[in-house]
């Protein structure tokens, strides 16, 4: 079995067991395998690629950091958390634009409007019970709508396999960490957290291998 093969067999693994580990309350598989998810996923792609885009590599770093700090509770750990995937959304916001070599006006509109309906409708049945993280949850979500905006103009201007992984990988992004938002601010469910997981494992991988499709046709 080579690298690549044993590194994705790894990926599965410990994203079962973390899974698992939130489905039945185990937190002692949760502190231990969660933060090898990203890990893993990082030596898939290292092990895929002879060539590595930098941005990719800096954007897993910090969703590897994202992971782990939301391991905790408290509000500090919230906002840290938050804080490190929103720089790892930015640094996906600019892969795929770097991806878009030109684009129509009529693209851009259709494409921000999906996402600003489902980014002011959440925010609108929560903006109550947000509280004093109203503002950040906005920065956040219009961040991650941004990625799924980009995402979709790259669809659309090349309807390539790439690009359809990317913005598969950006829309389950986007309800993984509604969510989660749902969860932390408005009820919270333990099946949620079965849900963000399972989400966010999903959106990562789609993400990845739209990285390494992309590559692979260079």
């Amino acid at each position: 079995m080579n690298k690549v093969k044993v590194a994705f067999v790894v990926f599965v693994l410990v994203s079962i067991l973390d899974i698992i580990g939130i489905t039945f309350e185990i937190p002692i598989l949760v502190y231990i395998f969660k933060p090898l998810i990203i890990l893993s996923l990082l030596f898939l792609y290292v092990f895929s690629l002879p060539k590595r885009l930098k941005w990719y590599v800096i954007a897993l770093e910090f969703s590897f950091f994202g992971d782990v700090l939301l391991m905790f509770s408290g509000k500090l750990f919230f906002i840290a958390g938050l804080v490190s995937f929103l720089i790892a959304h930015i640094l996906f916001i600019k892969i795929v634009t770097d991806r878009i070599q030109k684009t129509s006006l009529f693209k851009v509109i259709f494409s921000i409007i999906p996402f600003i309906i489902v980014f002011y409708l959440l925010i609108f049945n929560l903006k109550s019970s947000l509280n004093n993280m109203f503002w950040p949850i906005i920065i956040y979500g219009l961040t991650i709508s941004t990625f799924g905006v980009v995402s979709l103009i790259d669809f659309l201007n090349t309807k390539s396999k790439e690009s359809l992984l990317m913005l598969s990988g950006a829309i389950v992004f986007m309800i993984s960490d509604a969510v989660l938002v749902i969860d932390e601010f408005y009820f919270e469910e333990h099946i949620n957290k079965v849900v963000i997981m399972f989400t966010y494992v999903l959106a990562q991988y789609l993400i990845f291998k739209s990285m390494v499709q992309k590559n692979a046709l260079q």
